[in-house]
Parts: C-alpha cells; structure tokens; sequence
C-alpha cells in the first residue's frame, strides 16, 4: 500500500531545544493512528509540520508524495483539527462550518448538522462566547464532517465531558467503517482511545518509541505478581520496566511476550500473570527511556570530569 504519509530524519529545532530530533516515520493510508505521548512531546509540532502549519529545520517530509507546504493539490486533502484552533470574534459555528463546506469537498453537511443537535452546541452564541467543551466540539464536527482523506486532531476533546467524548469515538468509528480515509488522534488519554486506534506512535521528548500495530504492542509486556524472591528470580534475565513491592509481594512488568509454555511455567511456580493496558506500557516505557537518558547523561559527566 502506498505511504500516506513519509518523514526522514525530521528535526524541528527552537533555539537551543530539539522539539523533534531525527523523526521517521512512513504510515499507510486507510487506517486510524494514535500519535500518543505526554504533554510537550513533539506530538502537536509533528502535525503542524505535516500540515504546513509548520516548518522543519532538517529532513524530508512527504505528505501524499508531495511537500505540503503552500501546496494545494496536498493541503486541499488534509483536514487539521487544532486544539488551539482561532475564530474571528464575531464569527457564529454556522460561518465555520460553512467555511469548511466550501474548502472541503467530501464535506458532509447532513453529519454536521446531526452532529451539532448530539453535542447541543448553541449556533445562536458567538464563537468567542463558547466554553471550551463547545469549541472542541466546533472542531470535531469539522474533522468528522470534513470527511478529509488525511484527517488530524489534536487532544479534540479538551473541555468535553464524559458523554460528549464517548459520541466523538463512537461518531469517529462510524464514519470511518461508512468512509475509510487515514484518521491520525494525538491524545494523552491513552486508555480512552486504545479501542479506537489500530496503530500506534509513541513520541518522547521528540523521538520515536514505538510505531507499531495496536494488537501487537499490547502483547508486547507482561506483569508477574507474587512472591518478591519468586518474582525477582523469573525477571532476573529479563527487561524490567517497573517493579513495585509491599512487604513479601512484588510485582514487576517486564518486556517482551511469553510463550505459552512460558506462562505455564510462571503459574505453575505460584506466581500470577496479569496483562498490561496500552496506558500502562506507554508509561512505563516513557518513565525507562527517561531514566535510561539520566544514566547515560550521568555516566557522561563522570568521563568528563
């Protein structure tokens, strides 16, 4: 399948800060990603660099075979969903949605209008006048109804509460089952959107962790409870990305997927198996890649003096 998107050796440099350092990445069309990391990462300079809102210092970016900048054959396909996203002052919902009518031609106005009654966003108030759950919901419809072939949204849900988050991911993955096209949701919601996403990309202090199928990372770590001398014994040989104990009990994650033969083994030794939430790998690899830097950064200071 051809890449929807490709990025070699991306570096967006602020000064003396590296906010993406040596990006590459090459992602498929038809497809809904997770661009996940914490605050600050390098998730939203990532897109605004895909979608010319932006610019690189270094590398190649590639968005439908093109660079993106000032580009309309790439930019008139590519629906960008801003959390930070600006309306002049006396402009109603109804002026935005019509702007995006006449800019996106997939648009769909029947969706947007049954999408503005499930949010009950008040067209009669000015944008400016709205809380910040209405104004997320603004740019939801217009990344839903859009129907974009390349469509992001950064953290759509700020402000929305529980049940207008749940009509978002249960719209999205409607409309994406009826009309397929490449759907890319930066979130720090890990947990909430892990249904949604059938790949995942995981970003930190503007690296690459991860970049994989969804189903493949969850079988990518495992925690083992029980008996601290048992349990330290069993991850002896093994990557350990986070251990917690209270009093004789230990739990301790690990990476890397077991054998059948391999959880026979750890059950029959007395010790539990209990699977590890997407959440909960992102962090922990985040939290091990962090110390993993400290390490190194120290050892470096030792050489030095």
């Amino acid at each position: 399948m051809t890449a929807v998107i490709e990025v070699q050796d991306l570096t967006k440099r602020y000064k003396d800060k590296r906010a993406l350092d040596n990006v590459s990445l090459s992602l498929e069309g038809g497809a809904i990603y997770g661009l996940l990391g914490r605050n600050g990462a390098g998730k939203t300079t990532l897109m605004s660099i895909l979608t010319a809102q932006n610019f690189e210092s270094s590398g190649t970016v590639r968005v439908f075979g093109e660079h993106p900048y000032e580009n309309a054959r790439v930019l008139n396909r590519i629906c960008f969903v801003r959390e930070s996203q600006k309306y002049p002052d006396d402009a109603y919902p109804r002026h935005a949605f019509k702007a995006a009518s006449l800019f996106f031609h997939n648009w769909n106005q029947e969706l947007a209008d049954e999408l503005v009654e499930q949010f009950q966003l008040p067209m009669k108030q000015t944008i400016k006048k709205l809380s910040r759950g209405q104004l997320s919901a603004v740019g939801v419809i217009i990344g839903l109804a859009s129907r974009a072939e390349l469509t992001f949204f950064d953290e759509p849900y700020l402000g929305l509460d529980a049940v207008a988050r749940q009509i978002f991911y249960d719209r999205l993955l409607e409309d994406y089952a009826e009309h397929p096209r490449t759907i890319i949701l930066s979130s720090h919601l890990i947990d909430e959107v892990s249904n949604l996403i059938e790949k995942v990309i995981v970003i930190d202090n503007g690296r690459i962790l991860l970049n994989e199928d969804t189903d493949a990372v969850r079988d990518r770590a495992v925690t083992v409870v029980g008996d601290a001398a048992k349990v330290d014994a069993w991850a002896s040989d093994r990557e350990v990305l986070h251990r917690e104990a209270l009093g004789r009990v230990a739990s301790v994650t690990v990476l890397g997927a077991l054998s059948p033969a391999e959880r026979a083994e750890v059950t029959a030794s007395g010790l539990d198996l209990a699977p590890v939430s997407l959440q909960q790998l992102i962090v922990r690899l985040t939290q091990k890649t962090e110390a993993d830097s400290a390490t190194r950064g120290s050892l470096a200071k030792e050489e030095v003096r």
